[in-house]
């Protein structure tokens, strides 16, 4: 089956039947968050699975995308302008500040991209008059559920977010798998293996890591702008440190290099902590424990490790 085509499939298979299973509200709720990190985490993986560069600065692209959605309503434009405003804002922001730190490599790199994300944090902490400092600030109305209502379609606001959300990540997966088996992925990807073999073959490096870095801020920020208008409130610390390390560090669980494991590392994390809530005093204690052994017995994370596991299970059945 074409990669494209399945992928479609698959995550409009899983977005359904999480409308299915859903009891209550508060699931939809939760269901919410998992394709809002899904679409955030799927730009990490174009970084970091199809460049190999680490970022930890991306908090601060959620960012932009969240407060687009809050402050520009205020000046009279729609929401839906707003997000793709933000995003433009954020993917022109990548151009320009990746053409620079994207020369450094390594670690170095991780730095520089996390003294990014902390100059956003500080200016949306600091610019009281725009962002409301660090108490934040009220995002203005806006309901899905009055688009469906346009077509007959009569939900509850929770299902309205669920359903828009799913939809805007399964765009996201698709567009992310759609350009790994482009002839562009396929040079992002040789950037990957070797800088210096690539360029031997004609890829322009610098222009493909900048391209990639922007490419996944601008998914960041759609995730962010959503994120903010499903809350109705925002603050600075979207932009913080412990952001951008869970966005890799869902990446890494469910395998930085396909954007499967972005779904995946984004359910797990996501909804792991729900479900933990019933031993509170040890949740910390249990999550960095399923985390740590994760990572442990499945180095490349859990589907590229599922995935090999299948295919030697395959190849027993056949040699029987």
């Amino acid at each position: 089956m074409n990669p494209t085509l399945k992928a479609l499939l698959i995550t409009l298979a899983l977005v359904v039947a999480g409308a299915l299973i859903f009891p209550s509200s508060y699931y939809f709720r939760v269901g919410s968050l998992i394709w809002i990190n899904t679409i955030s985490v799927t730009g990490i993986v174009v970084l970091l699975g199809y460049v190999g560069l680490v970022s930890l600065g991306h908090a601060g692209f959620f960012a932009i995308g969240a407060y687009a959605v809050a402050v520009l309503p205020g000046y009279g434009v729609p929401s839906g302008a707003a997000l793709f405003i933000g995003a433009a804002a954020a993917g022109l922001l990548a151009i320009v500040i990746g053409r620079p730190i994207l020369r450094l490599s390594g670690y170095y790199l991780a730095i520089a991209t996390l003294g990014l994300g902390m100059l956003i944090w500080m200016v949306l902490t600091k610019e009281s008059w725009l962002t409301g400092g660090p108490d934040g600030m009220v995002v203005s109305g806006f309901n899905p559920r009055q688009w469906f209502a346009l077509v007959g379609i009569k939900m509850k606001s929770t299902e309205a977010w669920y359903w828009l959300t799913g939809l805007v990540a399964t765009i996201g997966v698709v567009l992310a798998v759609n350009l790994g088996n482009s002839p562009w992925g396929r040079a992002l990807r040789a950037v990957h293996d070797s800088d210096v073999a690539a360029s031997s073959l004609g890829v322009d490096v610098a222009r493909a890591k900048v391209v990639a870095f922007a490419i996944s801020a601008v998914y960041a920020a759609v995730a962010g702008s959503l994120l903010s208008l499903a809350n109705g409130y925002i603050t600075p610390d979207t932009a913080g440190f412990m952001h951008s390390v869970e966005m890799v560090t869902m990446a890494v669980l469910g395998g930085a290099t396909t954007v499967y494991g972005a779904i995946v590392g984004s359910l797990i994390l996501t909804a792991l902590p729900q479900v933990l809530t019933v031993v509170a005093e040890y949740e910390h204690i249990v999550l960095g424990g399923v985390m740590v052994a994760t990572m442990v017995a499945m180095r490349r994370g859990l589907v590229p490790a599922l995935g090999d596991l299948a295919n030697r299970l395959a190849r027993r059945g056949r040699s029987k």
